[in-house]
């Protein structure tokens, strides 16, 4: 089994607020940095950090052969991506807040000039048993789908970010679907968002996260599992998701239990809240196992 992660490779640029900019104000910085980003790339950094084998499919412009010297250095099989040198590589504009919540603005750049010939080669040394993740920062997210499916792939999809072209997509042939709670409101059109565990077909397992409450998931049996998640001082909440999805997926597809596997990632995506950036916060396997669940990191240490 093999997991490939078709997704997006960014260059995050980092204005750290003592609050986020309201519509029509200006506010000063006090911090900027730039760091390698998108949900793509950073669930294949956090699958390679937590132990599993990932090859990473994208587009980047000249100006991010950087992001795939990154991603290498950790382990990912980046051999996949295309370099287009027409075209410049995606950027997100993030703000981080003193509380470390963020708001972020996105430019596609060459993530959405991925196209079904580049998807049906890349496919095409994949099949059945092998994993496919997705995310919603590339073009084409159907028609990824469809062909994961094709393959007899193991598809998972995380709609981040979320879009009304999501309803469109053809969910019903998502294997895992992974959502936080405003995803799930989104996706649900319902108030509470733990209402999509309910709703989602028989036989999908679905995952919601919650943050510092942790994770529910009903899994493909039915049963529904829950997590816990130490209590941190979060300094940054940018790839928390990104890291949670990447220590689940490395440990449940190593074949461990799915309980055990959502604990795992709520300890992963814990610490990294407690770092600035986004790839560069990513916790090794090695910090997230001496982690413990009843863990204190921040001013209760």
């Amino acid at each position: 089994m093999r997991i490939l992660n078709f997704g997006s490779l960014n260059i995050d640029h980092v204005f750290d607020v003592t609050r986020i900019v309201r519509p029509g104000e200006t506010i000063a910085s006090h911090g900027y940095r730039t760091f390698a980003g998108g949900k793509g790339a950073n669930q294949s950094f956090a699958l390679a950090r937590a132990g599993a084998a990932v090859c990473h499919a994208g587009r980047v412009g000249a100006d991010g052969r950087w992001l795939c010297e990154k991603l290498a250095a950790v382990g990912v099989d980046v051999s996949p991506v295309v370099v287009d040198d027409a075209h410049s590589t995606g950027q997100a504009i993030i703000q981080v807040d003193a509380a470390g919540e963020n708001a972020i603005v996105l430019h596609a750049g060459t993530n959405h000039r991925i196209d079904r010939d580049q998807i049906e080669r890349t496919l095409a040394d994949f099949s059945d048993g092998d994993v496919l993740l997705l995310q919603n920062e590339v073009s084409h997210m159907a028609e990824m789908i469809d062909a994961g499916r094709r393959r007899g792939m193991t598809v998972v999809f995380n709609p981040a970010p979320m879009t009304e072209a999501v309803h469109d997509y053809p969910l019903e042939q998502v294997d895992v679907l992974i959502v936080n709670e405003s995803e799930s409101r989104a996706l649900s059109g319902r108030d509470d968002a733990r209402a999509i565990l309910e709703m989602r077909p028989a036989g999908q397992t679905v995952v919601l996260t919650l943050g510092a409450a942790g994770v529910c998931c009903r899994g493909g049996d039915g049963r529904l599992v829950e997590a816990a998640s130490p209590r941190v001082e979060p300094v940054d909440t940018t790839a928390a998701g990104d890291t949670f999805i990447g220590y689940f997926l490395a440990s449940w597809t190593a074949g461990g239990k799915l309980d055990a596997s959502l604990s795992r990632a709520c300890r992963a995506a814990a610490l990294c809240c407690t770092r600035p950036g986004a790839m560069d916060a990513i916790p090794t396997a090695t910090e997230v196992d001496a982690f413990p669940l009843n863990a204190r990191k921040g001013n209760d240490e």
